[in-house]
């Protein structure tokens, strides 16, 4: 090993989930293609025209299952997308007005779309700290939010940098063995600095008789800072399921997670996460009311900065209307357009492949990027690897010339993933989601060439979440929206198709 690869450790083997099927079809479309033939070649026995009576509604059927774009959706699912637009389009629920003018009872600003029934409540952990608890009554799951202030990576040795994302996987594969969680999302916000907190801490400190020169600088230092400054904000979510078959209150619930929040915040904290602390109702409140509205958010810091806290509720934090078009989501005093990954990037990375994606970009409102996970089960996790490394042996010894050569890789990857369960590490499922705001609706066309330039540089695949961007802006918020638990058709079924 040279020395620069020592000093700098890279990262990488992200394997897509390998579809069972065959070729380009799925397992549904494997059974529908046996099957098929199987009912052709009995109907062949009537005759010829019963034959193909037969073949060509199973043809017809297969087809758009086989056609598939270049992030693996089939004709079917671009279908459904469509047809789901319309639908919406059609009953009016692609619009939102809240408030007193809503004629919905009480006259509150709900959060819209997916967060419309969504509840909150409070409970204390052992330290006494209060924490937010989001209940999803839709599919009776919490959600639990901590906060936490990253170390930078400046001036951070190697070394120190590969032990974090150690840490930083050990935690991850701990969350295969949480009960009952169903899935966690890390969120990254940034946007320019307001300079609220600036002139706090800064004005009220200048002395009554300083000199009128070090006074103007003071004031000038406070009044251009924040044009070359951005404020960051990380947020964790864990989301909770309740076990089949059983019911538990709510009080319950938020008293088993008060137990839990202590080890998930020392877990982040070894992790180069900073300062570590959960999320109150309020500050959840808070941060989704900035989101669809973020010209409130110098007024929101002003508010905690004088006053401790804003008060707000979460039956208040929602936007007053909002708008969704097929490649934007229009709210309160924001434009916002969200992408979704179609491919990790592929190779060795290194720890700061992400780094451009996360800071802050200039000419936009706010941006959020959302890493999901999906954690599994050691047995399940099992499974999986072992499924993986007997198809890519049965693809490497399959062909010749150059597809042989890219399935012996395709195997050396899955040996090594199977070694790594083996081994004790965990297996988690991720996707990557990216929410750009801008003032107007003119700013997206330069949105979508500074989130190009993002992608290509973090060697990232995304493309718009257009037909869906209100669910799509909603699941990088950080309130515990899991996308795979939002569908009509099982996750499980989905990834037979």
């Amino acid at each position: 090993m040279s020395a620069q690869a020592a000093s700098h450790p890279t990262y990488g083997n992200w394997r897509r989930p390998r579809r069972a099927g065959l070729g380009p079809l799925g397992l549904v479309g494997t059974f529908g293609v046996f099957g098929g033939l199987v009912v052709t070649l009995l109907a062949s026995l009537i005759s010829l025209y019963a034959a193909l009576v037969v073949l060509v509604p199973v043809v017809v059927f297969l087809v758009p299952l086989a056609i598939r774009t270049q992030d693996g959706r089939n004709v079917y699912q671009l279908m459904a997308l469509r047809i789901g637009w319309r639908q919406r389009k059609s009953k009016g629920a692609h619009l939102y007005v809240s408030g007193p003018l809503s004629l919905r009872p009480g006259g509150r600003f709900r959060p819209p779309g997916l967060l419309n029934k969504v509840t909150a409540t409070e409970g204390r952990d052992a330290y006494d700290r209060p924490f937010g608890v989001l209940h999803h009554p839709a599919r009776n799951l919490y959600t639990i939010v901590l906060g936490c202030d990253p170390d930078g990576g400046s001036l951070v040795d190697p070394d120190q940098v590969d032990v974090w994302v150690a840490l930083w996987g050990e935690w991850l594969a701990r969350l295969s063995h949480e009960p009952s969680l169903r899935g966690a999302s890390v969120i990254v916000e940034t946007a320019p600095d307001p300079g609220t907190r600036l002139s706090h801490e800064v004005l009220p400190r200048i002395h009554a008789d300083a000199p009128d020169a070090a006074r103007a600088v003071m004031e000038e230092v406070v009044e251009r800072y924040p044009t070359a400054s951005s404020e960051m904000h990380t947020y964790i979510t864990l989301t909770y399921g309740v076990p089949a078959g059983q019911k538990r209150k709510k009080e319950d619930v938020v008293a088993d997670l008060a137990i839990r929040v202590p080890g998930l915040l020392s877990g982040l904290v070894a992790a180069g996460g900073g300062a570590a602390y959960p999320l109150s109702a309020e500050r959840i409140a808070e941060v989704v009311r900035v989101a669809y509205d973020p010209a409130v958010s110098a007024d929101v810091l002003d508010a905690r900065a004088q006053h401790g806290g804003t008060g707000l509720e979460w039956e208040d934090a929602g936007p007053t209307a909002t708008v969704e078009t097929v490649n934007s989501y229009q709210h309160d005093s924001g434009v916002s357009r969200t992408w979704l990954m179609t491919l990790a990037p592929r190779g060795t990375v290194r720890s700061s492949v992400l780094r451009g994606m996360l800071e802050a970009a200039p000419g936009t409102r706010r941006k959020r990027v959302a890493l999901v996970y999906r954690p599994i089960d050691p047995a399940t996790s099992a499974r999986i690897v072992e499924a993986d490394r007997r198809s890519a042996q049965f693809m490497a010894t399959s062909g010749r010339g150059m597809v042989q050569a890219r399935a012996a890789s395709e195997m050396r990857a899955a040996e090594q993933t199977a070694a790594e369960e083996a081994s004790g590490a965990g297996l988690v499922e991720f996707s990557l989601m990216l929410t750009v705001t801008v003032d107007d609706v003119s700013e997206l066309a330069d949105a979508n060439v500074a989130v190009r330039n993002l992608t290509a540089g973090s060697r990232v695949l995304m493309r718009p979440a257009d037909r869906m961007q209100a669910a799509a802006f909603s699941c990088t918020l950080p309130t515990g929206i899991l996308p795979w638990e939002q569908t009509l058709v099982p996750h499980e079924l989905q990834e037979a198709l």
